[in-house]
């Protein structure tokens, strides 16, 4: 069985190496210069929504500390930094007047990255909507989509000479799933009928702005979207198990790509959550809107899962966070393993799987890894931050990756999660998956030893030794 631990494989010259940050997890500043709530700050101020009671009402006070944080990419030598714009700091009533404030602050973090000759890679939705829309209905209406198609025409004309990649949405699977049916995530809802109108909702939204944004940025501007989609596998052979990877692989997957990628909903997917909904809120001409041509397929991929075919399900039961919420009768089966500090699987062989299943496909689409990384604790000593797990990861996922790109597969990029430690959502401050150490008391910034293992990555192309961090 292949360990994954192969150094010495070169990425092309072109590839590209990056960081990705979001806004909410590190910018703070949420009250200042006209920003008003996302259903983030609502959700993380309720009592019992986050570990500790965390919120990222400072976060790493990135939105005053920004050109530090640009020279800190640059010291690690890095292609392009993947981060998100807010969008209750640009609109931040959803709809109507825009905030120049806001629309000039990301102007100047463009600015800044050029002159450090970085690329920017925009992410106009990384789940901050703003909160007046979600009292208004939120995903599952509508009126959102057409928000945000409106949001992302207002980004684009400001910032569209000068972007290098624009992604509609990261990971609406979490943004509809958690946010609507397992309620883990804001807004904290558990409808199923309403994550399901999310899932359409969001899906337009994509389509929509992609129109938007080809309308007004620069032609040589990439669109993408990001999604976490899951490797799904059969916790064995029985067919049963089999076809109940397929279900949750079209509730997970095919529900997001179906429409955007192919112009159709799979059927299986219909099927599977037909106890639900009978789609009704899919109107006339939402399909074409969806299906726009991209440049770019953004994957997000932390761990692969084990499915297999359980009991009938009650239907008064809430969903749980499975691999695939929505899929009541499918469970997930925990398989042994090393696991991240998060209690996640290491098994680097499931995104070699899904990134060559993606390319057979979606052939000649290109894909970027938009987000990879684990989370480690590991202490300043000294000044220097010894993380030799998170490094033995990333050597591994980087080969996987690469033997992806020799099986043909047109990977063009891998970007590592997370630039810094962070504000990591429900679990507030209690996992950290930067290769940048942050000092919450006082935002001091210490290079961790997989910052430089990814550095020297970065300039050379060449997967270094587990050791090569000077």
């Amino acid at each position: 069985m292949t360990d994954y631990r192969e150094p010495g494989r070169r990425f092309g010259d072109d590839f590209i190496f990056g960081s990705a940050t979001a806004s909410y997890q590190i910018e703070g500043a949420v009250s200042e210069d006209g920003r008003l709530p996302s259903i983030w700050d609502t959700f993380s101020h309720a009592p019992g929504r986050t570990v500790g009671g965390d919120t990222g009402d400072v976060a790493c006070d990135s939105y005053h500390r920004w050109e530090a944080d640009l020279d800190l990419i640059a010291s690690y030598g890095l292609d392009a930094y993947r981060f998100s714009i807010a969008w209750p700091r640009v609109i931040p009533t959803g709809t109507g007047g825009v905030n120049q404030a806001g629309l000039d602050h990301y102007s100047r973090f463009v600015d800044g990255l050029l002159e450090r000759g970085i690329k920017p890679i925009v992410t106009l939705y990384h789940w901050d909507l703003p909160q007046v829309l979600e009292d208004a209905g939120g995903w599952p209406e509508r009126a959102t989509a057409e928000a945000f198609a409106a949001y992302a025409q207002v980004v684009g004309e400001a910032l569209g000479d000068r972007v290098d990649t624009w992604t509609t949405l990261n990971e609406p699977w979490c943004s509809a799933y958690l946010g609507y049916a397992v309620g883990i995530h804001a807004p904290g809802r558990r409808d199923p009928v309403a994550a399901l109108r999310a899932v359409h909702h969001l899906n337009l939204a994509h389509g929509l702005a992609v129109q938007a944004l080809r309308s007004v940025v620069s032609p040589e501007a990439k669109v993408s979207i990001t999604h976490n989609l899951p490797t799904v596998r059969p916790a064995t052979d029985d067919p049963a198990d089999v076809r109940a990877a397929d279900r949750a692989r079209a509730v997970a997957s095919g529900i997001f790509t179906g429409p955007e990628l192919k112009g159709a909903y799979p059927e299986l997917a219909i099927a599977t959550t037909a106890t639900h909904t009978d789609w009704s809120f899919v109107r006339d001409g939402d399909l074409a809107a969806i299906h726009q041509p991209i440049d770019v397929l953004g994957l997000n991929w932390y761990m692969p899962g084990w499915v297999r075919q359980g009991p009938e399900p009650d239907p008064t039961a809430p969903w749980v966070p499975t691999v695939s919420p929505g899929c009541e009768d499918v469970e997930d089966v925990q398989q042994p393993g090393d696991r991240t500090g998060l209690g996640w699987i290491i098994d680097p062989s499931g995104l070699e799987e899904l990134l060559v299943d993606l390319g057979r496909e979606f052939p000649g689409l290109p894909i970027v890894v938009t987000e990879n990384g684990c989370a480690y604790d590991d202490p300043v000593v000294d000044g220097r931050v010894h993380d030799a797990r998170r490094v033995d990861y990333l050597q591994r996922h980087l080969t996987a990756v690469h033997r992806a790109v020799e099986a043909g597969v047109p990977v063009a990029g891998y970007f590592v999660w997370s630039l810094m430690d962070n504000f990591e959502w429900a679990e507030g401050y209690s996992q950290r998956f930067g290769v940048t150490h942050v000092d919450y008391e006082t935002q001091v910034r210490t290079p961790k030893d997989s910052a430089r293992w990814f550095s020297r990555l970065a300039r050379t192309h060449e997967i270094p030794a587990v050791d090569a961090v000077d």
